[in-house]
């Protein structure tokens, strides 16, 4: 099986390192100045540019910015409480619902609320970090150590358990994600920078 994940994770690097000039230029002049722009259209889980890319990390750090879109209310009201995905990565080879790390958010009690959000073996855990502002860049990162995630938000620190035997954290990158059980009800923005 990690042999197999293995060649489909270096099919996929091969095949996604290209980029033409023109994508490299109109990406440095976007008005949010070195951010990625990711997109959640109405009515879908996933974002715009959610490309397959393979990952060997000690640390996953970034800069994240949401606007006013972050507002929303959920068809079911019960729904008002999943947690949407920001940025992570899979890990120990395996897929992301297997084995995964990452920032989770959701609007909630009038604030938009980050969590640390993880999968050991299938199981998932998350964790409530803190509140941020809309409209102001926060720093976020992920530790990799042996035995957990560290999980930082403009130097507030929390943890959750690590189950992998890979030193690194091994696997590929997991993107903005509107849900939970719904799709977005209107089109979300989230900007990031990774550092």
């Amino acid at each position: 099986m990690k042999k197999a994940f293995g060649i489909i994770v270096l099919c996929a690097a091969v095949c996604s390192c290209t980029k033409n000039n023109n994508e490299i230029i109109i990406n440095k002049l976007t008005p949010q100045g070195n951010f990625k722009t990711y997109t959640i259209s109405a009515g879908q889980h996933s974002c715009s540019d959610n490309v397959f890319i393979p990952t060997s990390l000690n640390e996953l750090k970034f800069k994240v910015k949401f606007d006013s879109a972050a507002i929303y209310s959920t068809a079911d009201p019960q729904n008002q409480s999943d947690i949407n995905k920001l940025y992570g990565f899979a890990d120990n080879n395996a897929f992301h619902q297997q084995y995964s790390a990452r920032f989770g958010w959701r609007w909630g009690n009038n604030a938009l609320r980050l969590f640390g959000y993880v999968y050991n073996n299938g199981v998932r855990k998350y964790k409530e970090l803190t509140t941020i502002d809309i409209g102001k860049e926060h720093i976020c990162s992920i530790l990799i150590t042996p035995a957990s995630y560290i999980f930082s938000v403009n130097g507030n620190i929390d943890s959750l358990p690590r189950l992998s035997v890979t030193p690194k954290a091994e696997g590929y990158k997991l993107y903005p994600y509107f849900g939970g059980e719904e799709v977005a009800p209107h089109k979300v923005a989230i900007f990031i920078k990774d550092l």
